[in-house]
C-alpha cells in the first residue's frame, strides 16, 4: 500500500477545489482528462439537464447534454466530480469520474428505478425531529439506506430544545440507539446551539448529506452548520411537526469548519433499493442471533430451534424490532425481484411450495376428519 508523500499532500491541499473535498485520489483519477485540457470540477446543483460546478476558477453553469446515459442510476448528481470544458458558452460537463459512494432509494414509478440522491458521500446524518413522536420503523429504513450507500450514519435528533426535561432527552437518545447499532445519536438544537459544535466538528473533513422528512428541521440545522442564513427555513404546523419544502433542489455547501454539506428536499418516501446488506447492517443483532438458528434458511416464523424466536420469547429482542427487519427485508427482495429474473423464479418457487404444503396439510386434516 502506497502513501501519498508530503509534497503531494501538500499539492492536494493548496488545490482551490480542495475545500470542496479534492484530494490525492482524485487528482490521480482525473489525471487522463488533465492530460486533455479539461477542467475538474465537483457538481454543487443539477436543475433540469444543467448544473452548477465548482471549477478551480470559481462556479460555472454547464450543460449536462454529452453525460445523458439510459442508465438512470447514472445521471449527474450533487456531489459527482467531473470534468468540464475548458470554456465556451455554452460549457458542457464531458464525463462523470467513478463514483466513491452513492445515496440511493427507490423512484415512485412503476418502472421500479433507483434514484441517486447525493454522490461521494461520506457521512449521511439523518434528521430525526423531537417535535413529534419518534417514528423507528422510519429510522431504520433511514439508516439501510445509509449504511448500504456506503457512508458512514449519524442520526441527529433535531429541536432538542422543545424536550426541556434532560431525563426525557435522554431516553429518546437511547431509544434510537437501540434501533441504530454501530451508529453515534446526537441531540441537537439549532435554536440553543445545543450539540452543534460537535456536530460540525463529526463532519469536518468530508461529505455530508443531510435527510429526513419535511418539518425535520434540515434547513435550520444547515444554517446553524454555516453560520448563516443562507437556506431559507419555513414554519411547520403545530400539530404533526410537518412543513412545506424549504430546500426543493440539492446543494452542495461548503461548511466554515471545514467539509462540505449537501442539503436535500425533504423526503415523503424512502424506499429501498437492493438494499440488502444495508438492512443487515441495521438490524445486526437479529442477523447474529440468526446465526444460531437449527436451520441455516430460518425465517423465524415457527420453526423449531430459531434463536431469533427464542429471543423474542425471552425478551431481548422486541416484537417491534423484529416486524421492522421482516418488513424491510419483504420490501428490498421485491424491489430486487423487479430487475433479477432468477429471484423471481425463486420467489415464485418458495410460494408454489408453500401452497403445496398448505393443500396437503388441509387434505390432511380433511381425512382425520372423515
Amino acid at each position: 500500500m502506497s502513501f501519498p508523500t508530503a509534497s503531494s499532500e501538500a499539492s492536494s491541499v493548496s488545490h482551490p477545489l480542495a475545500p470542496y473535498g479534492w484530494d490525492d485520489a482524485w487528482e490521480a483519477e482525473f489525471a487522463p482528462y488533465a492530460a486533455q485540457g479539461l477542467l475538474p470540477g465537483r457538481v454543487v446543483r443539477v436543475d433540469r439537464g444543467q448544473c452548477d460546478v465548482a471549477v478551480p476558477g470559481g462556479t460555472v453553469r454547464a450543460d449536462t447534454e454529452f453525460v445523458v446515459p439510459r442508465d438512470p442510476m447514472k445521471v449527474v448528481c450533487t456531489g459527482d466530480w467531473a470534468a468540464v470544458d475548458p470554456g465556451g458558452d455554452p460549457q458542457y460537463v464531458r464525463t462523470l469520474l467513478p463514483r466513491r459512494t452513492a445515496f440511493v432509494r427507490s423512484t415512485s414509478s412503476k418502472r421500479s428505478e433507483g434514484q441517486v440522491l447525493a454522490a461521494n458521500v461520506d457521512h449521511a446524518i439523518i434528521a430525526v425531529p423531537l417535535a413529534v413522536e419518534l417514528d423507528l420503523g422510519r429510522v431504520e429504513r433511514f439508516l439501510a439506506l445509509a449504511w448500504e450507500s456506503g457512508a458512514q450514519p449519524l442520526v441527529v435528533l433535531t429541536k432538542a430544545d422543545l424536550v426541556p426535561d434532560p431525563t426525557g432527552l435522554s431516553y429518546l437518545v437511547e431509544d434510537v440507539e437501540t434501533s441504530a447499532p454501530g451508529v453515534q445519536v446526537l441531540a441537537v438544537s439549532s435554536a440553543t446551539g445545543e450539540g452543534v459544535d460537535v456536530l460540525s466538528a463529526l463532519v469536518a473533513g468530508g461529505t455530508s448529506v443531510l435527510l429526513g422528512v419535511s418539518g425535520a428541521g434540515k434547513s435550520t440545522l444547515a444554517n446553524a452548520l454555516l453560520g448563516e442564513d443562507v437556506m431559507e427555513v419555513q414554519a411547520t404546523r403545530d400539530a404533526d411537526g410537518k412543513g412545506r419544502h424549504t430546500t426543493t433542489t440539492r446543494n452542495l455547501l461548503v461548511l466554515p469548519g471545514g467539509g462540505v454539506l449537501i442539503d436535500t428536499p425533504g423526503l415523503r418516501g424512502v424506499g429501498l433499493w437492493d438494499a440488502g446488506q444495508g438492512v443487515g447492517q441495521v438490524f445486526a443483532e437479529i442477523e447474529e442471533l440468526a446465526e444460531g438458528c437449527r436451520f441455516h434458511d430460518c425465517a423465524h416464523g415457527s420453526e423449531p430451534g430459531c434463536a431469533v424466536l427464542a429471543a423474542l420469547e425471552d425478551g431481548s429482542l422486541s416484537e417491534r424490532r423484529l416486524e421492522s427487519y421482516r418488513k424491510l427485508l419483504r420490501e428490498n427482495q421485491r424491489i430486487v425481484a423487479k430487475t433479477d429474473a432468477r429471484l423471481r423464479a425463486e420467489i415464485a418457487r418458495d410460494w408454489r411450495l408453500k401452497a403445496a404444503e398448505g393443500r396437503a396439510a388441509m387434505e390432511a386434516k380433511r381425512g382425520r376428519i372423515r
